[in-house]
C-alpha cells in the first residue's frame, strides 16, 4: 500500500502544489505556495510534525505568482514573523532544533509603532544549563531588527508532569523526571552519588526529591540533616508528607521512626511501593531514587511500578564491581530504561604531586564501551567527601566551588539533557499524520522512521481482547477493523511502548518492537531540489 506516490520529477510546481491540497481552495494553496517558495521549502504541518518537501521554482513562475498574491490582498512579512525568524537562528544544542520549532516561544506581543517586542521563552526544565544563553543571544538577534527599540524576555519552564500514560498514583502525576542511581553491588558509594546529585539539580534552579529505596539499610537519614526527621501522615487524605533538608524533597524508611526492617522481600517491596506511591511529592522536576543493591524483586518492583525516565550507574575500578553493575545495566536495558551516564567513585587521589590509582582503573570505561553508555564521571578519593555522607551535609553544598562540586555540576548537565532528549524523543516516537492519515513511528535511539496504516495496527493488537490467551487463536478478524479506522489519541507508555485510543473506545498497548515488525506504507519521499 502507497501512503504518497513519488512524483517523476523532482521539481514541485504550483499547478502541482494546488492540486495536491484540494480542501484549501486557490486562494490558500496559492498563499502557502508563495510563503513556502520564499524559505526554499514546502511545510506541511501536522500535530506538530513538520515536514519539509523541498523544491525548486523558476524566476518567472515566483513573479507570476507574487503579482497574483500582492492582488489578492496578502501583505509582506509580518512584524511576527521578522521576530520568530529571527529567534528561529537559535539552535537548541540537545534537540538539534531551533527554539521556535521547539515550542519554546511564547506570548509573543508586538508593538511595532513603539519597537517593543515581548516574549516568554519556556524551557523544558528550569535546570536547563544554557538557559541564560538562550536569554541572552534571544534579546541580542531581537534587537538587531531595524524598527526594534526595546526587547523584554522572560524565562519560565514548563510546568513539571511525566510523559507516560497510564494510571499513576496520585502522588507522582506531578513529577516529571524520575532518575534511578544504581550500582547493584553494596559499597561503591551509590548514595553519596544520589545525594550530591539530588543537590546539584536543586542548585541548577530544579525543584527535587530524594526517595531512599534501601529498607534494609538506609542511607539518607545520615546524609542529611532535617529539622524533622519523623515523617508524618496526612489522615484526611491517607498520605504521606516529606519531609525537607535545604529545600530538597526527602522520604526514607529511615525516617519512618523504625530504623532498618527486618522483613522478607514481598513485604519490602509492598513498604517501598507505599512510602513512594502515598507521597504526597508535589510538583517536581526531578525525583532521584536510591537504588537498592541487587537485581532481585524489589529492584524490578521499582522499575516497573514507577515510569523511570533514566538511570545513573554507580561503579568503581575494581573487576568485581564491573560483573555486578554489568547485571544492572542488563536489567535496565531489558526494562527500557536508558543508561545516560557511568560514575567511577575511588579512582583516584593524589599525593606528592602524583596520582595514584590503589583500585586498579577500567572498570567504568568498560562499562562504557561494552553498554555503549555515552557519558563517565570520575569522582577521586578525597576524606572531605566521604566526611561530608556522615556530617549530615552534602559534599556539593559544603564546599560548592571544590573539585567534586565541579564533577557533580558536569554529572548534573548531563542528566538535565539527557532526559531532556529521552521526553523528546518518546514524546514523538509515534504520532498520528492526519494529512496522510498513516501512523509515523521513529523509535527512540534510532534513525528509523517509517510509516503504518492504522487499520493493520489495530489489527495487529495482541491482547486478550484480540487473541484468546490459551489457545492463541486469533478473536479479533480481519473484516471486524474498517479500513479507514483512525486512531483518536497516541500516548507514550514508558520507553517501550505506546498506548492507542481507538474510537470503539478501545486502548491498544503498542511495543516499539512490535510495531517494527509490522507491515510498512511506502515512506514519504523527500524531493531535491533540480
Amino acid at each position: 500500500m502507497t501512503l504518497l506516490q513519488a512524483p517523476s520529477s523532482p521539481t514541485l510546481t504550483f499547478h502541482q502544489y494546488c492540486t495536491s491540497q484540494p480542501k484549501a481552495g486557490l486562494y490558500v494553496a496559492e498563499k502557502s505556495f508563495l510563503q513556502s517558495t520564499l524559505s526554499g521549502s514546502c511545510f506541511l504541518s501536522s500535530q506538530r510534525q513538520v515536514k519539509a518537501l523541498n523544491f525548486s521554482y523558476t524566476c518567472s513562475r515566483l513573479s507570476s505568482f507574487t503579482a497574483k498574491a500582492a492582488s489578492n490582498g496578502v501583505s509582506g512579512q509580518t512584524a511576527e514573523s521578522e521576530v520568530l525568524k529571527a529567534l528561529s537562528q537559535i539552535i537548541d544544542p540537545d534537540f538539534g532544533t531551533d527554539i521556535v520549532s521547539c515550542g519554546f516561544v511564547k506570548d509573543l506581543l508586538v508593538d511595532e509603532n513603539l519597537g517593543e517586542v515581548s516574549f516568554r521563552l519556556e524551557l523544558t526544565t528550569p535546570a536547563c544549563p544554557i538557559k541564560d544563553m538562550f536569554e541572552q543571544k534571544a534579546n541580542e538577534v531581537v534587537a538587531e531588527l531595524p524598527w526594534v527599540k526595546k526587547v523584554n524576555v522572560t524565562m519560565s519552564a514548563q510546568p513539571a508532569k511525566p510523559i507516560y500514560a497510564g494510571q499513576l498514583p496520585a502522588g507522582l502525576q506531578t513529577i516529571s523526571n524520575i532518575i534511578a542511581v544504581s550500582s547493584c553491588k553494596g559499597g561503591v558509594g551509590k548514595s553519596t552519588v544520589a545525594v550530591n546529585l539530588a543537590y546539584t539539580l536543586a542548585d541548577m534552579g530544579a525543584r527535587v526529591g530524594i526517595f531512599d529505596a534501601d529498607v534494609y539499610g538506609p542511607s539518607l537519614p545520615t546524609m542529611v540533616s532535617p529539622e524533622n526527621r519523623i515523617l508524618e501522615m496526612n489522615a484526611e487524605k491517607r498520605t504521606i508528607i516529606p519531609t525537607e533538608y535545604m529545600g530538597v524533597k526527602l522520604v526514607s524508611f529511615g525516617f519512618a521512626g523504625q530504623g532498618r526492617a527486618i522483613m522478607r522481600g514481598p513485604m519490602v517491596s509492598g513498604v517501598i511501593n507505599q512510602l513512594l506511591t502515598t507521597t504526597e511529592w508535589g510538583e517536581l522536576d526531578y525525583l532521584v531514587i536510591d537504588m537498592p543493591p541487587g537485581t532481585g524483586d524489589i529492584q524490578l518492583t521499582l522499575c516497573q511500578v514507577v515510569p523511570l525516565t533514566a538511570a545513573v550507574i554507580v561503579t568503581t575500578p575494581q573487576k568485581l564491581a564491573f560483573i555486578d553493575v554489568a547485571k544492572g545495566v542488563r536489567m535496565f536495558s531489558k526494562l527500557k530504561v536508558p543508561c545516560v551516564a557511568v560514575v567511577e567513585n575511588m579512582c583516584h587521589f593524589d599525593a606528592d604531586g602524583k596520582r595514584y590509582y590503589p583500585f586498579g582503573r577500567g572498570s567504568g570505561s568498560q562499562v562504557v564501551q561494552q553498554f555503549g553508555i555515552p557519558h563517565l564521571f570520575d569522582l577521586p578519593i578525597q576524606p572531605a567527601l566521604s566526611a561530608s555522607g556522615d556530617s549530615g551535609m552534602p559534599e556539593v553544598v559544603a564546599d560548592p566551588q571544590g573539585e567534586v562540586s565541579r564533577t557533580f555540576q558536569e554529572l548534573g548537565v548531563c542528566v538535565v539533557q539527557q532526559c531532556a532528549k529521552i521526553r523528546q524523543q518518546v514524546s514523538t516516537a509515534v504520532s498520528y499524520d492526519r494529512s496522510f492519515k498513516a501512523i509515523k513511528v521513529k523509535v527512540p535511539d534510532s534513525d528509523e522512521e517509517f510509516y503504518l496504516h492504522p487499520a493493520t495496527v489495530r489489527r495487529n493488537d495482541r491482547s486478550a481482547q484480540s487473541v484468546d490467551e490459551w489457545s492463541g487463536e486469533q478473536k479479533l478478524q480481519y473484516s471486524d477493523i474498517p479500513d479507514d479506522i483512525e486512531p483518536e489519541e497516541i500516548r507514550p507508555l514508558g520507553n517501550y511502548a505506546v498506548e492507542i485510543t481507538w474510537p470503539d473506545g478501545f486502548n491498544q498497548i503498542a511495543p516499539y518492537d512490535q510495531l517494527q515488525m509490522m507491515e510498512r506504507l511506502v515512506e514519504v519521499p523527500q524531493l531535491t531540489p533540480a
